[in-house]
């Protein structure tokens, strides 16, 4: 069904904290939520196999029904909320199921096959193959501060400057445009022992930097007049910079990739750190989505 925000359950506080927040964001939206829950069933044999996997389908019927309450409870006026037992890898059916949905929602942490999703390849995966963005539930969320966005000038830049202006005006906050630039090559702030000066222009360079970040947040800024919106020209390493900003901030939006300092950034230590350290959301999205979140 096309027009609903996904979340995953697996019964762990983690992942009842991100149904919550699912069903808020479908709140927002106007559009339906959809739990699931999704694990392959253990290969069983003998006369105790049926009573065995009723009790497992049980069990993961009452862990559905009571995260399909727990959004009930955290938004009573939301309507729409299904819940679903699905049988397969869990990241992978909601990579599957985020192809119709507007975004999905995970926690940080989690019971069986979602546990340790910020840690190693699991929570690449998830960002590098879903279908829509993806809001990581981390943190506690300043619910005065701003939605901080890490402008670069690429095109998941820009898909992500979409995203944050749309996000604030849905939580009628401001945005915080955040730019790091520096005077070294772009492996130079990650790689100390290898600092290569990259011009020996320093005001060119800063006007270059400047005039990135005006122009990105322009067209995002015309489509929602109402949206306050902060430029931040920051001149140092990229990792620090988002962390830090991501203390006072509701949310952190990004891109899956990017240029210079943000290049690889699902993929490399600036996401690592992100998804490890920052306090609040963080959304991923990718330039190749057609819809913002």
């Amino acid at each position: 069904m096309a027009g609903h925000v996904l979340v995953g359950a697996d019964g762990s506080e983690s992942s009842l904290e991100a149904v919550a927040v699912a069903a808020t964001e479908a709140r927002q939206r106007g559009v339906g939520l959809r739990i699931v829950h999704a694990f392959i069933w253990p290969m069983m044999r003998g006369g105790g196999f049926a009573a065995a996997a009723d009790a497992l389908r049980g069990q993961a019927d009452r862990l559905v029904e009571a995260a399909v309450e727990h959004a009930r409870a955290a938004e009573p006026d939301l309507a729409d909320i299904e819940g679903e037992v699905a049988t397969g890898e869990p990241l992978t059916i909601l990579a599957v199921r985020s192809k119709q949905a507007d975004l999905v929602v995970v926690g940080s942490r989690g019971l069986g096959a979602f546990t340790g999703l910020l840690v190693g390849s699991v929570a690449v995966y998830l960002a590098a193959h879903a279908q829509c963005p993806v809001l990581v539930v981390r943190g506690r969320a300043d619910a005065e501060g701003p939605v901080v966005v890490a402008v670069d000038g690429s095109g998941d830049s820009a898909s992500a400057v979409d995203a944050a202006f749309a996000a604030a005006d849905r939580l009628g906050t401001k945005v915080l445009a955040l730019h790091v630039w520096n005077t070294w090559t772009a492996e130079g702030p990650e790689r100390p022992g290898a600092l290569t000066p990259l011009v020996s222009n320093i005001s060119e360079l800063r006007r270059a930097a400047e005039d990135t970040l005006a122009d990105s947040v322009a067209v995002a800024q015309r489509a929602h007049p109402h949206v306050i919106v902060e430029r931040e020209l920051l001149e140092g390493r990229v990792r620090p910079a988002l962390i830090e900003a991501s203390k006072d901030a509701r949310l952190v939006v990004v891109g899956a990739r990017g240029r210079g300092g943000f290049k690889g950034l699902i993929m490399g230590s600036v996401s690592q750190a992100l998804l490890h350290h920052a306090d609040c959301q963080v959304l991923v999205v990718r330039g190749d989505m057609t819809d913002t979140a």
